[in-house]
């Protein structure tokens, strides 16, 4: 992360806690960070993955799109019970 005043160790060691799914609060302690530290920097980790997955996504789906009327989910015909 870019202008981050915590050296690259400890931002590994909170991206490593991030990825494993441990709590801001528990990564901080862990590591020995204020809790308000690991929370901003698992929040600012979120706004990160946010806007890469929007840029995809524009990618994706920047174009056209044709939707096929299959898709909506009509009831489907039934036979006639004789």
């Amino acid at each position: 992360m870019r202008k981050s005043r915590l050296i690259w160790s400890t931002q590994s060691r909170l991206i490593e806690h991030f990825v494993s799914a441990s709590t801001a609060r528990c990564a901080a302690r862990l590591i020995g960070v204020n809790k308000s530290t690991g929370a901003f920097y698992f929040h600012r980790l979120r706004e990160i993955i946010t806007l890469e997955l929007e840029a995809e996504a524009d990618d994706v789906f920047g174009g056209e799109i044709e939707v096929n009327e299959s898709y909506f989910g009509g009831k489907p015909e039934r036979k006639a019970q004789r």
